[in-house]
């Protein structure tokens, strides 16, 4: 099977990685000239950290990122008024070891990806476009810079906001974008504050009117974020940081990357057009607010891998992932509106945005047969746990495969089956004799 994937950002990455380690012949082709150099989606939320551990570079984000959020200086009009967290951090528990996320460039994560992916023999080609396609019952037929040609059995878009492939197809693009919002978005070096923190600067304590200068690993750069005002250069930064600032001795240097945004909160009236599917941005674009874009592709990704390394369940893609990228969509958007409201509590964030509490119970791959369900319902993560001294649950899980738990029972004949006891048996709120059968994505697919 060969499967052509237009993007090489975080999503079109996870999803090569994904069948690279399947078998799958796969191909990444971006019409960008060269790799992407900048911050932008710096959040890891902590289900994407366990979707890393599964992929095998985990440990090289960790090393790479920033594990616990620094806290926040604020300083009003010049004066330093206080620290505040954006959420409290957490001790890693049996079920969930990774509670914290991380902060890391999107460059930096999309540059371990692709090293995974060379692993594989597979490597991204840049300067090359989808520049058409036409596909039949048995495959699609598509055409790389307008020259050459190939015949793939599936497409899948990863190419962003302005996705050719969702263009083509005539998808709807619904939602929003807000003109009168803009905001100035970039990495930049600067003497005069502390690397071990986050920076807040403002006139007035309202979080609309100010600048944030956010600590990013691997050297001396900030990822700042300012109202668009006059020149967005790095003078003209260094004319607003010194506003905002009250005169503070702070100078900026090293300007790196910057982007103006506006809010484009859109989401794709469906993600799949017979063999062709959409990813990403290319399917949903989230305000930055919450850090969730970056994330939900990237679960996007490893729910479409194993249903197209089998050729199975393709349907259900779109049913499952739809709904979560609306939902998704909801609280990103709600968090920008504390911020364009005024809230003092706009920078907080809580567990909702974890998406570890994402599920596809009650979805068409979610069978749970017990009289009386428990806590863990069939469609729910799959949580980690211990299995003996030197294992864990998601030890067993990692891989390409379905994995079969026999709790307090002995496990099936076949592969990748194992009897389960002791404190997994609590976690996962089931009596003795339940099968539970964990999706090669990490959702629980069945329980009976």
């Amino acid at each position: 099977m060969r499967v052509l994937i237009a993007g090489a950002g975080p999503t079109g990455l996870t999803l090569a990685v994904d069948l690279a380690r399947r078998g799958v012949d796969v191909r990444v082709v971006d019409k960008a000239a060269e790799f992407f150099a900048g911050s932008r989606g710096d959040g890891l939320q902590p289900r994407t950290l366990e979707v890393f551990d599964d992929l095998g570079v985990l440990e090289a984000v960790l090393d790479a990122g920033i594990t616990m959020p620094p806290p926040i200086r604020a300083h009003v009009a010049g004066e330093f008024v206080g620290e505040h967290v954006m959420f409290e951090p957490q001790e890693p528990t049996p079920d969930v070891p990774y509670p914290n996320g991380c902060m890391l460039g999107q460059s930096r994560t999309e540059e371990i990806l692709r090293e995974r992916l060379a692993g594989f023999g597979v490597r991204v080609e840049l300067g090359t476009e989808l520049t058409g396609f036409r596909q039949d019952d048995d495959g699609v037929d598509v055409v790389l810079d307008d020259a050459e040609r190939m015949r793939v059995d599936y497409l899948v878009g990863a190419d962003g906001g302005r996705s050719f492939v969702r263009k083509s197809l005539g998808i709807p693009f619904e939602g929003t974008t807000d003109e009168s919002i803009r905001m100035l978005l970039g990495d930049v070096a600067a003497d005069g504050l502390d690397h071990d923190f986050a920076h807040w600067f403002g006139l007035t304590p309202d979080p609309r009117d100010g600048i944030v200068l956010t600590p990013l690993s691997g050297g001396e750069q900030f990822q700042f974020a300012a109202p668009l005002v006059g020149d967005p250069s790095l003078a003209g930064l260094q004319a607003l940081l010194d506003r905002f600032s009250g005169g503070m001795d702070i100078r900026l240097h090293d300007l790196s990357w910057s982007t103006v945004w506006r809010p484009n909160t859109r989401l794709a009236e469906r993600f799949r057009d017979g063999r062709v599917f959409l990813a990403g941005d290319a399917a949903h674009t989230h305000p930055p607010t919450g850090g969730q874009g970056l994330n939900t592709g990237v679960q996007d990704a490893v729910n479409l891998g194993w249903k197209l390394a089998a050729e199975q369940h393709l349907d259900t893609y779109e049913a499952e992932r739809l709904p979560v990228a609306a939902s998704v969509l909801g609280l990103s958007t709600a968090t920008l509106k504390k911020y364009t409201d005024g809230n003092p509590e706009a920078f907080r964030r809580g567990t909702e945005f974890h998406q570890l509490g994402i599920s596809y119970a009650g979805g068409p791959l979610a069978r749970d047969s017990r009289a009386e369900p428990g806590r863990v319902v069939a469609g729910d993560r799959a949580p980690d746990g211990p299995v003996d001294e030197k294992t864990r649950l998601f030890d067993l899980f990692r891989g390409p495969h379905w994995t079969t738990l026999a709790f307090g029972c002995p496990a099936p004949g076949e592969e990748h089956a194992h009897r389960i006891d002791g404190l997994a048996l609590e976690i996962y709120d089931v009596t003795p004799g339940t099968i539970v059968r964990v999706r090669p994505d990490g959702y629980i697919g069945s329980i009976s």
